[in-house]
């Protein structure tokens, strides 16, 4: 007679972590919930908190927790009442928001191009966003909510135009990447042009803002930032299930009844507005769109897009760089946007170095 004995060892954790469905409101809705990946998107949500928190503290005023705390309701002294909530608190959520922003439009970019190269930095969108806001600022003259608009509209026309040029029956990865790259840099020498017929005073705050920075932002450029990410992430979110499926191949998700040129029209207008009111913000701040959504899915051990961790990773890299941007070097600030082509052009040359040993590049 044998005993069967109670699983224990390996066999517990493994069990742990299968992915199991989660029903809410009686049943009419329903997800699937897997543990690392809950784990991991924890993880990020706290780190993005401890680094907005430094943030709110760290400074030629110095201001410890307990008082931020105590300013964030309105309380405590003057100085640090100023300093949070005037300076510091919309500085760091522009970082946040921004990041995000950029991080699920690489995602976007990079699922319909089934490449890790396709973030909207490579393929052009961000020069299009960026085009469009400097020729606002040296042809018209505009104000901030213009040169905003100006970068919506760049970006989303740079979409149509790509995906236009890049469609034949669907639209392929490296054609997609191919053509971007062409916009792109017929669109460097649009910007180019426009900064050498301007006056200097017009160039000089042109050239200042492509670099990329979050100096100066205060609650309007929060709350621009933050209607276009709540408008347009969550359709994003909502389209993700046909991204991933579309992931397998565009036969496959018509096949599955996925309106496949549909999704990817919707899509790229979305990740396009998206980009361009977060560039519209921030200045075309690089690399976090091309970074974000490959560490969030290596982090989870996800085959397919991963949304919402890249906008999280994308929230935590660029708050990070904001405060490398102001303490790395203090008291003088660097442009944020420095900060991220550091790291992001070290990044690209090993995802370079690694598509290349894999063949695929």
């Amino acid at each position: 007679m044998t005993a069967t004995l109670p699983r224990s060892g390996p066999a517990a954790p493994a069990a742990a972590a299968r992915p199991r469905v989660v029903r809410i409101a009686g049943g009419r809705f329903s997800f699937v919930l897997r543990p690392r990946i809950a784990a991991v998107y924890a993880v990020l949500a706290a780190a993005i908190a401890a680094v907005f928190a430094v943030s709110l503290m760290t400074g030629d005023y110095e201001i410890p927790l307990p008082r931020v705390l105590l300013a964030l309701i309105g309380r405590g002294e003057r100085l640090d009442l100023f300093f949070v909530q005037g300076v510091r608190l919309p500085r760091a959520w522009a970082a946040v928001l921004v990041g995000a922003a950029l991080g699920v439009a690489g995602a976007v970019f990079q699922s319909l191009s089934r490449n890790p190269l396709g973030s909207p930095d490579i393929i052009g969108f961000t020069g299009g966003a960026a085009t469009g806001a400097v020729a606002t600022i040296l042809v018209f003259g505009g104000t901030m909510l213009q040169v905003s608009l100006g970068a919506v509209a760049g970006g989303v026309l740079t979409a149509a135009i790509v995906y236009l040029l890049a469609m034949k029956k669907g639209v392929q990865g490296y054609r997609l990447i191919l053509v971007g790259i062409g916009i792109n840099a017929m669109l460097l020498a649009v910007r180019d042009y426009l900064i050498t017929r301007a006056e200097l005073t017009d160039a000089m705050t042109a050239q200042v803002w492509m670099i990329g920075s979050l100096n100066g932002r205060g609650w309007g450029q929060v709350i621009a930032v933050a209607i276009g990410a709540g408008l347009l992430i969550p359709l994003i979110l909502a389209l993700g299930p046909r991204l991933r499926l579309m992931e397998m191949g565009d036969q496959t998700a018509h096949a599955l009844g996925v309106p496949v040129q549909a999704t990817q029209a919707v899509a790229l207008v979305a990740a396009s507005a998206l980009t361009g009111a977060a560039i519209a913000v921030a200045g075309p701040i690089g690399f976090i769109a091309l970074a974000a959504p490959q560490l969030a899915r290596r982090l989870a051990h996800t085959n397919g897009t991963a949304l919402f961790g890249a906008g999280l990773m994308g929230a935590l890299l660029l708050i990070a760089a904001d405060l490398a941007s102001q303490r790395v070097l203090a008291p003088t600030q660097l442009p944020v946007g420095a900060v991220t082509a550091i790291i992001g052009g070290s990044y690209l040359v090993w995802l370079l170095h690694r598509e290349w040993r894999s063949g695929r590049a």
